[in-house]
């Protein structure tokens, strides 16, 4: 089971976080925050490389996952890392049609097939 879609990017760093958050709103989800997690890391003392994570949500795709279990907020919101590893910049995204995986008995409809649908485009848009 991999988790994650994940591409490799030849493009700068800085410009995948900004175009990552303009499709965001482009394929009608929001941006909730981004975490500078190598900001985070080096004013802590370590060093690290760029790692940044976008927070996304699409309400109405949330309510309708969150009807059928409250638990499932534990996956949310939905996440698109962009990181630096050995000089190289990726994108990453978890797929939400995982959910099953975690909550077997529980049915969240189309949701995740629809969310994991809009990660992948972005990803596959912004590389």
């Amino acid at each position: 089971m991999n988790p994650a879609y994940v591409t490799e990017s030849s493009r700068g760093f800085d410009d995948l976080v900004d175009d990552v958050q303009k499709k965001v709103a482009e394929n009608g989800f929001k941006v909730l925050y981004v975490h500078d997690v190598r900001k985070t890391l080096n004013d802590k003392g370590f060093t690290f490389p760029g790692y940044k994570i976008i927070e996304l949500c699409n309400a109405k795709l949330a309510h309708a996952v969150l009807q059928a279990d409250r638990n499932i907020g534990l996956m949310m919101p939905c996440k698109i890392n962009v990181y630096e590893r050995d000089g190289k910049r990726y994108l990453a995204g978890m797929l939400p049609t995982l959910i099953s995986e975690f909550f077997p008995n529980v049915s969240p409809g189309d949701a995740p097939e629809e969310v994991e649908k809009v990660i992948k485009k972005i990803i596959d848009e912004v590389k």
